[in-house]
């Protein structure tokens, strides 16, 4: 009885673990040795510009908090690198390297996206809509888009990791109603080759496919990686097959993703428990390509018509966002960036940091909180262990610990008295809070 009871009040390890730890071995390995672990992405607005106090106050944040740092080398937050054939303009990416230099741990730059003249442009016009992103080189420009990406290696030789292109923009086949892997991967293997031919030490990856999923029982998905958060796309899953079988070389896999399904926005079977997503996703990659698994962007709620996330509030947002960063973890994720919605208003949903454009900006904001602390106790490679939570509290709480730490989420919208790792104590609705062992 005794025993049965100790059972009940405890979590267990991951299946097949041993000594108490939790996640794979293996993946736990490759996330050491190659991973960067937990940062962000800079988007359209960023620490570089705004008041000088709100400048200097980020700054001074981010030193704190040092984590790796990425940057597309046009659009968000950066202009056209080469607006003519041969004629560059890295002002905006010089401005973005420089801020990643002084704050954080490892500059990383996303090879997307083209100039205008290597998609069907007039050369020296940039067009900065929304449309114009999302269109990808054409097949005559894969060689010159490569020879870009060789520049760019070559003025920032201490960035040593590139991720290729940004979410398959520009590559989706709708005659065939899937994704032109085979065209990306051709782009692929000529910036890889680029890459290396400028320095061998430069790490390169891919696909960056979007890891679309469905619900539960819906036709068209793939069987090997699902749940009750849904399944993942087929068509998700044959670019990454295909690119993984044909590519030249990497270092690592990227994709991106959300924990709610392509169409419908749903969240199976609700904004917790879909994040287990993200770790049976990472554990697919890893088996599949047996390589560092890196997360360019992923996302836990659902946007509106024009792209906004602000339906939640912000301990809730958070609350989820901690989960999924377990998942993350659990799967042996090796490196993972937030995507920053840094916006120049007083209000920001998800930010990291007040706007700089503000009066007393730059301060940290709850998701700089999480990510900081995170980033600095669950590095990659880290033996996470279980943890006793009482019988009652385990369906109400989400929990991640190593030797030295314990984070704790409560899932519910309203306060609980929680029991873990041996210790009661009162947890606000939504709230996250940590613990030392």
């Amino acid at each position: 009885m005794a025993a049965l009871a100790l059972l009940l009040t405890t979590c267990a390890g991951w299946p097949g673990g041993d000594d108490g730890r939790r996640g794979s071995a293996a993946a736990r390995d490759k996330a050491a040795t190659s991973g960067l672990g937990w940062g962000f992405t800079h988007t359209q607005y960023s620490a570089d510009r705004g008041t000088e106090s709100g400048r200097t106050t980020a700054e001074a944040l981010l030193s704190g908090h040092p984590m790796p740092q990425n940057q597309h080398i046009m659009g968000w937050g950066a202009g056209n690198p080469e607006p003519s054939p041969g004629r560059y303009d890295f002002a905006d990416l010089d401005r973005r390297v420089a801020l990643m230099r002084k704050t954080g741990t490892a500059p990383v730059l996303t090879l997307c996206c083209a100039p205008d003249w290597m998609k069907g442009g007039e050369p020296g016009r940039t067009d900065w809509s929304q449309q114009s992103l999302e269109t990808a080189p054409t097949p005559e420009h894969y060689k010159d888009f490569a020879e870009l990406a060789g520049k760019v290696a070559e003025r920032y030789p201490d960035v040593r990791h590139f991720l290729v292109w940004n979410e398959f923009k520009g590559f989706y086949d709708d005659a065939k109603k899937r994704w032109n892997y085979e065209g990306y991967t051709k782009l692929y293997n000529l910036v890889y080759e680029e890459l290396k031919k400028r320095s061998p030490k430069n790490l390169v990856g891919g696909p960056y496919v979007v890891a679309d999923s469905d619900p539960p029982g819906e036709a068209g998905g793939f069987a090997a990686v699902r749940g009750s958060w849904g399944t993942l796309d087929q068509r998700s899953a044959d670019a990454i097959t295909y690119w993984n079988e044909h590519k030249a070389g990497a270092d690592f896999v990227v994709v991106d993703g959300s924990s709610y399904t392509r169409e419908g926005d749903r969240l199976l079977p609700d904004a917790f428990r879909a994040t287990q997503k993200f770790e049976d996703v990472t554990r697919w990659l890893s088996e599949t390509t047996d390589l560092p698994v890196w997360w360019a962007e992923w996302y836990v709620e659902p946007a509106d018509g024009n792209d906004d996330r602000a339906g939640w509030s912000e301990p809730h947002r958070t609350a989820v966002q901690a989960t999924a960063m377990i998942r993350l973890a659990e799967g042996g994720t090796a490196t993972a960036f937030y995507w920053n919605p840094e916006q120049t208003g007083a209000k920001c949903p998800g930010c990291l940091w007040r706007s700089t454009e503000l009066d007393g900006g730059g301060d940290a904001l709850p998701m700089m909180e999480l990510l900081g602390r995170f980033s600095r106790e669950f590095p990659p490679g880290t033996a996470f262990r279980a943890v006793d939570i009482a019988a009652d509290d385990r369906p109400n709480v989400q929990v991640l610990a190593d030797d030295d730490a314990v984070l704790v989420v409560n899932t519910l919208s309203r306060p609980i008295k929680a029991k873990v790792d041996g210790r009661s104590f009162g947890m606000d609705a939504y709230e996250v809070r940590w613990l030392k062992r």
